[in-house]
């Protein structure tokens, strides 16, 4: 079989300014790849670089080249374990690229079997639950709006981003204005131990259902202290990139995070939520503000989540894909009516 792999890098714009502790993200550099099977089938991946995981738009395509030879080399798009051996060879951080390639892979192997990518894993579509919708820091105002206007979408919970002088004041603001809604808080590490530990209380009160990274990564004692004070489950999200991360923190949380962006492939996503049950962990699948070819990869494995996070094509001004629908937060992979992941342009 001969695979030709190709790439490009698409410039998305956010709906809005999307803030959280760490800055503001007005643009997303999206690295795309298709990978064809000459039988007039196509794969299409992507995923989002971070800098905070030492990634750039620039750095992913820079390895790509060499990631995709390395695929037109195997040539073979069911040889999955052995090509993620071999990307990790080839380039051993970056991520997002090598996540790009997992998915259009995928992607492609679904198609040549004629199934949605759930069924191929043998997924149950009727246990994914519903994705949130983030709530990006804003004037407290402007918040509370957006909290509003997500409720009126059909959106039942809502993640808050915290990280400020007035974390305080913006729960009980959005709290006022979806009174109703489940909501789940997201610190991106910007807290000490005794802020997060007094801000765990504070959040239980107001019906909080899950406190997401409230500290550092680099400091595992602090996350521990939190994780047996607080009154609501911790969710470790920078804490806990790769697999090896899992049992590390299954003394100091309830719940890891798994990023296609942080953990490099689809295969190492699924191994991660098996060893989260392993360590008596919950499962939530997060994702960066990207379009449909990843975020619709990643919600083929909604079933195998307790909470989910894939609202980052909701959160552009115009994805040019369209994938895995979710009216009001529901993934509805029952809907998913092509083989791979679904994803198509528009």
């Amino acid at each position: 079989m001969t695979l030709d792999a190709e790439f490009e890098t698409l410039s998305l714009d956010t709906e809005r300014p999307f803030t959280i502790a760490r800055g503001t993200t007005r643009t997303v550099e999206y690295p795309l790849v298709r990978i064809s099977d000459g039988d007039g089938n196509e794969g299409i991946g992507g995923a989002a670089p971070t800098r905070h995981y030492g990634e750039t738009a620039a750095t992913a395509a820079a390895v790509l080249p060499d990631l995709l030879d390395a695929v037109e080399t195997i040539g073979d798009p069911h040889a999955l374990d052995r090509i993620e051996r071999r990307l990790g060879e080839v380039v051993r951080r970056n991520p997002a690229a090598r996540g790009a390639v997992s998915v259009a892979l995928h992607d492609l192997a679904a198609k040549r079997a004629g199934l949605p990518l759930y069924r191929l894993w043998g997924l149950d579509p009727d246990r994914a639950p519903e994705t949130c919708y983030t709530i990006g820091l804003d004037d407290v105002d402007a918040m509370a709006e957006h909290a509003r206007e997500a409720v009126d979408r059909g959106f039942s919970t809502l993640k808050v981003k915290l990280g400020t002088d007035r974390d305080r004041e913006i729960v009980r603001t959005v709290r006022s204005a979806a009174p109703d809604a489940a909501l789940r808080v997201d610190a991106n590490e910007a807290w000490s131990r005794a802020d997060a530990v007094r801000m765990a209380e504070f959040l239980a009160d107001f019906g909080v259902e899950l406190l997401e990274q409230p500290v550092p990564a680099d400091e595992p004692e602090a996350l521990r202290r939190v994780y047996e004070s607080a009154a609501l489950p911790v969710a470790a999200d920078e804490s806990c990139v790769r697999l090896p991360d899992v049992p590390a923190v299954a003394d100091r949380a309830d719940v890891i995070v798994i990023k296609l962006s942080k953990c490099a492939s689809l295969r190492e996503a699924r191994r991660m939520a098996h060893a989260a049950r392993a360590e008596g962990l919950d499962v939530m699948l997060g994702c960066m503000v990207e379009a449909q070819p990843s975020i619709a990869a990643m919600a083929h494995l909604a079933p195998l989540a307790e909470y989910v996070d894939l609202d980052g094509s909701l959160l552009l001004a115009d994805d040019p894909f369209e994938g895995v629908g979710m009216p009001g937060g529901e993934i509805d992979l029952a809907a998913v009516d092509r083989p791979g992941t679904g994803v198509r342009e528009r």
